[in-house]
């Protein structure tokens, strides 16, 4: 079956289904496009930006984005200034660290719904070397300071004459870094693939890396994935219970950081399972600085994009999650029991005990959730899966084992809060050929990417059952240059409206889809940087997309989260002139002053006249 095929089969399926309009759908062949002038159809009002990369960014009219943090701003009362010539790791950890990624507003005081104080909390993914020092010898104080740029970040802030404002002094103001002591729970925790030298107990690990996209819970915390672990992680042996496991994950195979030089548990020769300590969702209660952050096994190891949250109608809480990697799965965890909405100490181990799940996409529209299981199936000892904790600590293994779908770099899933449908983006993947295409990945050499609708049963908003084992899917996007590449958007779509590789994604209080992709190395080839897109997900304006806001060359825009009221759009600008370096690089975003680097940053958006977003 080709791609129009199974794009013309699921098209019909969705104007069956739905009544949906044939004209709303805008299917395009390659180079043979049909731009609109000005979409009329959308709700949203702004007029779009347009395609392009320079050295700054660009936001719609009508529209304000103001750097709010950067990297290496003070977030404590007694942190000093940043200084790129004279960083050290003790002042890391009480500045605001590099990359950041997933970005959370937690209202204060816990559970108010403020939108103009609040915690702001927020991931930081990864270090350059090359663009964070103006010394290019890798050394010991070099390395710890990285170690110390990692992790997460506990901020307050507070709005006032339509500024958002740092609160260094805020009691809750915190760094997590590759150091912190962290809990072990779930599982996996004591079992003896996770036990060390430095921890023969296995239930208590130093610090959390690669901490990409991530989610809230109802009961007020932030949850924080790990992904790109193995980066971290080189020998040359691997230990031979672990060899399957560890090729499985690529551990050992793309060593990017040379810690183990001066750390011996980033060595797997010296220390064999400590990788198997990394890859997990990391819990943090943000309203207590005292507390301790927690591995949450139960939701499986794997290289992490995000930890999405719903309280589903009969009370349980359903976790959605991602895989970033080629031929990797979609995911999600079903609590065992309730959320307490009165009681929240009752939730603070919810994580621990239910069912992981993966997903597997039927050439006819039906989406089934496989258990992840020990005994069940496949997933016993005859192949490696002696109890829970080796299903959890392979996860990738297992859901292979049990026939989930191999998608397309499984990025962001997100349940949209008002139709209870969940959208998962799949960034590109360019390894898949034309004889492993599949219904729910179409393309071969797909390095535009693509958006995944899954639709649970039981109806829209609160009465969807996020629960259930059987779901239908459809298309959302089929991304890239509608010029260059065959897609699917909305028929209205503008010439600056398409883009390419979606990341993350979030949801506005009227339900409508923002997107915010990263190309990588690919912004040249598709002659534009990375920045975030909106649409709406249902009626005429279903899948135009109009681009908002656009980052500096080399940057991709990261973690988008709005305020209870709508009226501030919180965007993480990660990596801005990545590929150069701190001698010359391709931007000195956001200060532009000569002897500062570029600062990865958190930016606020408001609309100029007090507005909602996106109104």
């Amino acid at each position: 079956m080709t791609l129009d095929d199974i794009i013309a089969k699921r098209v019909s399926r969705r104007t069956l289904l739905r009544g949906a309009a044939a004209g709303a759908l805008a299917v395009s062949l390659k180079g043979r496009a049909a731009f609109a002038r000005q979409d009329s159809a959308s709700t949203l009002a702004f007029s779009e930006i347009e395609h392009g990369i320079d050295d700054n960014h660009h936001i719609a009219r009508g529209y304000s984005a103001q750097v709010l943090l950067r990297w290496g701003d003070p977030i404590v009362k007694d942190a000093p200034a940043f200084d790129p010539a004279k960083q050290t790791a003790s002042a890391q950890e009480r500045q605001f660290g590099y990359n950041c990624d997933f970005i959370a507003f937690m209202p204060l005081p816990l559970g108010s719904g403020a939108s103009d104080h609040g915690l702001l909390c927020v991931n930081h993914e990864y270090t350059d070397m090359a663009l964070m020092f103006p010394e290019q010898r890798y050394t010991q104080e070099l390395a710890a300071i990285e170690m110390a740029a990692h992790g997460h970040s506990v901020v307050e802030i507070k709005k006032a004459g339509g500024k958002w404002t740092p609160v260094t002094a805020g009691k809750c103001n915190r760094r997590i870094t590759a150091d912190t002591r962290i809990r072990i729970s779930g599982p996996a925790a004591g079992h003896e693939r996770l036990k060390t030298k430095a921890d023969p107990s296995g239930r208590e690990v130093r610090g959390t890396i690669a901490n990409c996209a991530g989610g809230t819970t109802p009961w007020g915390t932030v949850l924080s994935g790990e992904e790109n672990t193995p980066f971290y992680f080189g020998g040359q042996k691997l230990p031979a219970r672990e060899t399957a496991n560890y090729k499985r994950l690529g551990t050992g195979d793309d060593l990017k950081f040379g810690w183990l030089k001066y750390h011996d548990r980033f060595n797997i020769d010296k220390e064999p399972l400590e990788s198997n300590r990394f890859g997990w969702v990391v819990e943090i209660d943000p309203y207590d600085p005292r507390s301790t952050p927690v591995k949450r096994t139960a939701l499986g190891r794997f290289r992490h994009e995000g930890a999405a949250t719903v309280v589903n109608k009969d009370g349980r809480v359903v976790v959605y999650m991602g895989d970033d990697g080629i031929f990797e799965f979609i995911y999600k965890f079903v609590t065992a029991t309730n959320f307490d909405p009165v009681r929240r100490a009752a939730n603070m181990n919810l994580l621990d005990d239910g069912t992981l799940y993966a997903a597997r996409f039927l050439d006819d529209g039906r989406l089934q959730w496989l258990p992840l299981v020990h005994g069940e199936g496949e997933l016993t000892a005859a192949n490696g899966f002696h109890d829970q904790g080796d299903v959890v600590i392979e996860a990738r293994r297992a859901a292979s084992l049990a026939g989930a779908t191999p998608m397309d770099r499984p990025e962001d899933v997100e349940p949209d809060p008002v139709t209870g449908r969940v959208y998962a983006a799949l960034t590109n993947n360019a390894a898949r050929s034309f004889i492993n295409t599949d219904a729910a990945n179409p393309r071969s050499s797909n390095s535009g990417g693509h958006i995944i609708e899954m639709i649970p049963p039981g109806g829209a908003g609160r009465d969807a059952d996020h629960a259930a084992l059987d779901f239908t899917w459809d298309f959302f996007i089929i991304a890239g240059d509608p010029d260059e590449d065959r897609t699917l958007y909305g028929k209205s779509l503008s010439r600056n409206g398409w883009f390419a590789c979606p990341d993350n994604v979030a949801f506005d209080a009227k339900g409508r889809i923002w997107i915010a992709t990263d190309q990588g190395g690919w912004q040249s080839s598709f002659k534009t940087g990375d920045g975030l897109y909106a649409a709406d997900v249902s009626g005429d304006g279903r899948a135009v997309t109009k681009f908002f806001y656009r980052v500096p060359v080399g940057a991709e825009l990261c973690g988008p989260c709005f305020t209870p009221d709508s009226k501030t759009l919180f965007v993480a600008v990660q990596h801005p002139g990545e590929g150069s370096d701190f001698a010359s690089p391709a931007t000195r975003w956001p200060d532009f002053r000569e002897n500062l680097p570029p600062r990865p940053s958190v930016v606020a958006i408001t609309k100029n006249d007090g507005g909602d977003i996106g109104s």
